[in-house]
């Protein structure tokens, strides 16, 4: 979790909290908005960083119009060979669609723990959808099991026009 955040964006779920540490990207997804000791800006006159900006851009865009492609934000996630190589099957999964823990496991030749360990090392959510994966039988985690964290997931793949995990 991050602990400074430079934009924040409201969203229907809670908010989509932004912010660079070092040359890191990270994105957290809260239920409610921040403390005001936990924000450096918060509004987007404010933002300096280029990066914040497009982030914040592209994912207020996302929040509108779920078809919104995400460009040039994929290379602020640092991560093992291992998580990157889990995040690109991730990227590629289209919109509206879902693919399994053990699908992304056998795509990349690894075991469907191993990819749900990267999914939850995942600082750009939404950038890097990992709330399109889903278990063989239902919807899986997300967020490192936070609380509320499945409803977060369930919103997501609704408003990306996923069925069938609405009410699990």
């Amino acid at each position: 979790m991050i602990t400074q955040y430079e934009a924040l964006i409201e969203a229907p779920f809670g908010v989509v909290a932004i912010a660079m540490q070092g040359n890191q990207l990270g994105i957290d997804l809260l239920l409610e908005s921040p403390s005001q000791e936990n924000l450096q800006f918060y509004h987007p006159a404010m933002i300096k960083n280029v990066i914040i900006m497009q982030a914040y851009e592209q994912i207020n865009q996302y929040l509108q119009q779920p078809n919104t492609q995400f460009h040039t934000l994929l290379h602020y996630q640092h991560g093992t060979a291992f998580q990157q190589r889990v995040w690109q099957a991730i990227a590629a999964i289209p919109l509206g669609q879902v693919a399994t823990y053990g699908q992304i496991a056998s795509q990349i030749g690894s075991g469907p723990r191993a990819v749900a360990n990267a999914c939850g090392a995942n600082n750009i959510p939404l950038i890097i959808p990992c709330h399109r994966v889903v278990a063989q039988n239902g919807i899986g985690g997300f967020m490192q099991g936070k609380e509320n964290g499945l409803s977060v997931k369930r919103w997501l793949l609704a408003h990306e026009g996923v069925q069938g995990y609405a009410h699990e």
